[in-house]
């Protein structure tokens, strides 16, 4: 048995590129930040933040939806697969490109606990060491994706 599973919560790095296909058929690429803190260890070395860039391809509606509510700063909740893929460039010298495949993604903040959107102000609390973490789903379903083998 196998699973090919991704969750990222991060940083939108710039505006959804999308493109439309004749068939009516969308794609959504955006590279999204996650960042893993810095610390100190005990012997005094410092190891810095660390950031990730991630390379997100939204289809379908969720690309639809990328293009018409995510912006660059936007933090997201995304679950998805990986995907490897290469390609030759024009020197002939062969180049890959790994890809999270989105089957979820939700926006994501850290907050006081309700939604924006429900006439909240933008107030987050994050002073405090035990911030309320919420998420507002706006979730899509996958379009007409093949049902999973999988036993669970």
């Amino acid at each position: 048995m196998s699973l090919n599973k991704v969750i990222l919560i991060g940083n939108v790095g710039k505006d959804p590129d999308v493109r439309y296909f004749d068939n009516g058929n969308a794609i959504a690429n955006f590279p999204l930040a996650t960042s893993e803190r810095g610390y100190k260890l005990a012997n005094g070395t410092e190891i810095p933040e660390r950031t990730e860039w991630h390379n997100i391809v939204a289809t379908r509606d969720r690309a639809q939806f990328a293009e018409k509510y995510i912006k660059k700063g936007s933090l997201l909740y995304v679950e998805g697969k990986i995907r490897t893929r290469n390609y030759d460039d024009r020197d002939g010298n062969k180049r890959y490109v790994t890809e999270i495949y989105a089957d979820r993604i939700e926006f994501y903040w850290i907050g006081s606990g309700s939604r924006r959107g429900e006439d909240q102000q933008d107030t987050d609390n994050t002073n405090g060491a035990s911030a309320n973490v919420s998420s507002a789903t706006v979730e899509i379903p996958p379009a007409s994706e093949p049902a999973d083998d999988l036993p669970f």
